[in-house]
């Protein structure tokens, strides 16, 4: 794992790995809630002027709590979407282009990074 991603590579084989800086946790309900600390120099004096939170916190829906638990640095994002179907049916249909569209947006804020199996 951590070769580089080419182009080419099929985005279905590659493995979504959450980057470790944040902590996460489920509720009751089964739900994933991600606690992103808030300690930059800015973040310190806006917290001081307008009285904001030490830390973000961001409620992911059933679905993507499912896709968040299953994220385990091992499942590619064709397991991923597999376990979906089985999971959710019709309901998270069409599913890899949903699940596509999650992953980059989970990778764009830097909560995961994606890596490729080599040489199986």
């Amino acid at each position: 794992m951590g070769n580089k991603i080419q182009k080419d590579d099929n985005f279905l084989e590659l493995v979504p790995k959450k980057v470790g800086q944040y902590r996460w946790k489920v509720s009751e309900e089964g739900f994933v809630q991600i606690i992103i600390p808030r300690q930059g120099k800015l973040d310190k004096v806006v917290r001081y002027f307008f009285k904001t939170p030490k830390e973000m916190k961001i409620d992911l829906d059933e679905q993507g709590s499912c896709v968040w638990k299953l994220i385990d640095g091992k499942n590619s994002i064709e397991n991923i979407g597999s376990s979906l179907k089985d999971k959710f049916g019709k309901k998270a249909e069409p599913i890899y282009e949903r699940l596509g569209t999650y992953i980059n947006i989970l990778r764009n804020n830097d909560f995961i990074t994606l890596e490729k199996v080599s040489g199986d």
